[in-house]
């Protein structure tokens, strides 16, 4: 149930999205509405999800309010919605609507060498929304953008063999497609050599993982202040010292919990988490779920994909 605010906004609900695969993050779907029935926004509550959406139509026109903004996109238009950004849609005219909605936390889809890149979305100054001007300016962008999510959707149906990396590469290439067109610079792009000013750094959080990491070791690789050091970080990476830390050992527990026989209180101290409590805290922030399920999961995931190849051996 939603309660209108100050602002006129209806409170919006929070949404939990349902991973189709946990190994990708994200849920892709088609809705289809035949003509000749209409819809008032009103009738649609404000809601948000903590996962990034794009919409892709293929037929028809939809409406979409976002905090800032409303328009109608139709065929072959593409819109971005940031993550946990209120929005709501409805369908307009009295025609048949046929669209695509993909879903993903993209944060999952960053790896030891995308990561100098997370702090273009992680959002932190700007929604993604913002990056709508994108497909208003450039047709070719948006074309491309709509086939993407076309082959994301493809893919999702098929699994054919593969299709995991597939839909990666795909979600990689639509990042990339983001970036160099965002020529406002909303992503808040850097050059690299910030990031390489930081490599020593970062090479410190890879080799000691296990250790325990001191930021002030950190700051003196790099001859700075430690409030200077905290804040060149953050505005680099996109993220700070702590959290960017946290990520790297959960990603490496993750690793260790796929690919090893440790046990949970082994993993945990493995990657420098000598606290069994904020281990498995921070696991089910990065996963919805604990390190238990998440290795149950990954093992079912495994078994699925091996009985679905078995055929092409």
């Amino acid at each position: 149930m939603t309660e209108t605010t100050a602002s006129g906004l209806t409170e919006a609900i929070n949404e939990e999205v349902i991973y189709q695969n946990p190994l990708l993050f994200l849920k892709i779907w088609e809705i289809t509405a035949d003509a000749p029935l209409t819809s008032s926004m009103e009738r649609h509550p404000w809601h948000v999800h903590k996962e990034v959406e794009f919409l892709a139509i293929l037929k028809g026109r939809l409406g979409v309010q976002s905090k800032n903004d409303y328009r109608i996109i139709g065929p072959g238009d593409v819109i971005v919605l940031g993550a946990s950004q209120p929005h709501r849609t409805h369908k307009p005219f009295a025609e048949a609507l046929h669209y695509i909605v993909f879903q993903v936390d993209l944060g999952k889809h960053f790896d030891q060498s995308t990561m100098p890149y997370l702090y273009c979305f992680s959002e932190l100054t700007e929604p993604l929304d913002k990056l709508n001007y994108i497909f208003d300016l450039s047709e070719a962008a948006k074309r491309e953008a709509h086939s993407f999510i076309l082959d994301i959707f493809a893919e999702s149906q098929t699994r054919l063999k593969g299709y995991e990396i597939s839909i990666s590469s795909t979600i990689k290439r639509m990042l990339l497609l983001l970036l160099r067109n965002d020529t406002r610079n909303v992503l808040n792009y850097t050059v690299e050599a910030e990031i390489n000013r930081l490599r020593p750094v970062l090479d410190y959080i890879n080799n000691c993982l296990n250790d325990k990491l001191c930021v002030e070791e950190a700051c003196a690789m790099l001859n700075l202040s430690y409030h200077y050091f905290i804040k060149y970080f953050k505005k680099t990476m996109g993220v700070s010292f702590v959290e960017y830390v946290n990520y790297k050992r959960i990603k490496r527990s993750e690793l260790l919990l796929l690919t090893s026989d440790l046990s949970i209180i082994e993993v945990s101290l493995e990657v420098g988490i000598s606290n069994m409590a904020q281990f498995y805290k921070l696991f089910k922030r990065h996963n919805q779920c604990s390190p238990r399920e998440f290795k149950l999961r990954m093992r079912s995931e495994s078994k699925v994909a091996m009985e679905r190849i078995q055929p092409f051996l």
